[in-house]
């Protein structure tokens, strides 16, 4: 399924919150990502009720020079009682510039919302 663009927007409160926690893990180019944050916005959602976007980076921007187009963060999400429930994921440019946040989930509905920065673990691969 194509993302579905929407206007562009800055992020909401949900989406900057995990994507600060999983920058702030202690990996190659992190802080060029994290200067990102300013200047990024959504232009699309993955699918209708999708809490996993599509981003862009507005200029001028401090590019990161990755070798790889994910961050190479592990972001677990746990639910409540400790269960895991899926992963966020964030994907880059060309290594260069945030380009989507994923939620990967596995359970049987489509989440439709981000989990809380409480509910994810961060470890770097």
């Amino acid at each position: 399924m194509a993302p579905v663009p929407v206007e562009p927007r800055p992020l909401n409160s949900s989406e900057r919150a995990v994507l600060e926690r999983i920058l702030a893990a202690d990996f190659a180019d992190a802080p060029a990502l994290r200067s990102q944050l300013e200047r990024t916005e959504v232009v699309a959602v993955w699918a209708p009720g999708s809490v996993s976007v599509d981003l862009r980076v507005r200029e001028p921007v401090r590019c990161a020079a990755m070798a790889s187009e994910l961050v190479p963060v592990d972001a677990h999400v746990l639910d409540r009682s400790g269960e895991y429930v899926g992963e966020l994921l964030v994907w880059t440019d060309e290594g260069a510039t945030l380009a989507a946040l994923e939620y990967a989930w596995v359970t049987d509905d489509m989440p439709t919302v981000l989990p809380t920065v409480d509910e994810v673990r961060i470890s770097t691969r």
